[in-house]
């Protein structure tokens, strides 16, 4: 194994499933799911990234909002189907809105309007419970904190306490656990391919499971980034300072995405420091995987290898 392997670092990223991995390459993904009986099941579609139509949206500090929009896509589609495999005893009853889409709509046009749906309650979800509701909470603290800035910072101060709060509260349920471990059989497959080992069950357990670009990392850095933002524009006013919020997380995402992939690329002080929380944070949101997910894993990101050697390089 050379030394130009062993700092090999590939722009293949993943996302943990029901039971199953997703795995993102460069010109393709792959879904990987154990089904119940125990065997794999193995879906793989060629990637439609807006970025390979419309080259202006891969551009620096606007990728960041378009890769975070299409990976919520191609997540929320990758978990529906994930989902279909789970036992009937395990899977809800589609609600009301569902069966009416489907009724309505067909079969893939309504599963594409339900995907759409819950991508724009998640996004509506994450803005209110992140973003808004801190700005709100912080509101109160202005009749006796006269300084801008200070209620700029305990606003993200409570703005981490909350998303920390779901992290940890949504690690206590079974399913999500399982969630967990199957995200760490995706690091540990990955860092197994940039050190340029052979894809095995063994080679990927002797892996560690906090791996820089890890989309947590990227939610983390948000959250500092939108302080030292939000920090240097504020207006007095509950709604202008909701609204500035709203307009501000372009922005906010676009830096720190940029940070993230610099972070991701590089060894120095600086990305070790931009890596810590976001890898203490994987504490919580990765659990050492078993075997079993671990050939989940390797699948998927054999799946999605480019034919090419070298072109998935970050």
């Amino acid at each position: 194994m050379d030394k130009d392997k062993v700092k090999f670092r590939t722009s293949i990223g993943g996302q943990a499933l029901m039971e199953g991995v997703l795995m993102r390459g460069v010109d393709k993904e792959a879904i990987v799911v154990r089904k119940p009986d125990g065997e794999l099941e193995r879906k793989v579609e060629p990637l439609k990234a807006l970025r390979l139509k419309y080259p202006v949206l891969g551009w620096p500090f606007i990728r960041g909002t378009v890769n975070f929009i299409e990976s919520m896509v191609h997540g929320v589609r990758a978990l529906t189907y994930s989902a279909s495999f789970l036992p009937d005893e395990e899977v809800e009853e589609p609600g009301k809105l569902d069966k009416w889409l489907n009724e309505h709509l067909g079969g893939e046009k309504g599963e594409k309007a339900i995907i759409g749906i819950s991508v724009f309650l998640g996004l509506l979800l994450a803005v209110g419970l992140f973003f808004l509701l801190p700005t709100v909470i912080a509101g109160l603290f202005a009749g006796f904190v006269k300084s801008r800035i200070l209620r700029n910072l305990i606003e993200g101060v409570i703005r981490i306490a909350i998303f920390l709060a779901y992290i940890i509260l949504a690690s206590r349920m079974k399913e999500i656990k399982r969630v967990w471990m199957y995200h760490g059989a995706e690091h540990k497959t990955i860092f197994c391919y940039e050190k340029g080992r052979e894809l095995t069950v063994e080679n990927a357990r002797e892996q560690p499971r906090l791996h820089p670009r890890c989309g947590t990392s990227f939610l983390f850095i948000v959250m500092i980034v939108s302080i030292l933002v939000t920090s240097l524009v504020s207006w007095s006013g509950v709604w202008v300072r909701l609204l500035l919020r709203i307009a501000l997380l372009p922005v906010i995402m676009g830096i720190s995405y940029e940070l993230i992939r610099y972070a991701g690329g590089h060894d120095n002080i600086l990305t070790v420091i931009l890596s810590a929380p976001g890898k203490a944070l994987q504490l919580v949101t990765t659990a050492e995987p078993d075997d079993d997910m671990l050939e989940v894993a390797i699948e998927s990101l054999k799946l999605v290898l480019p034919d090419k050697e070298g072109t998935d390089r970050w």
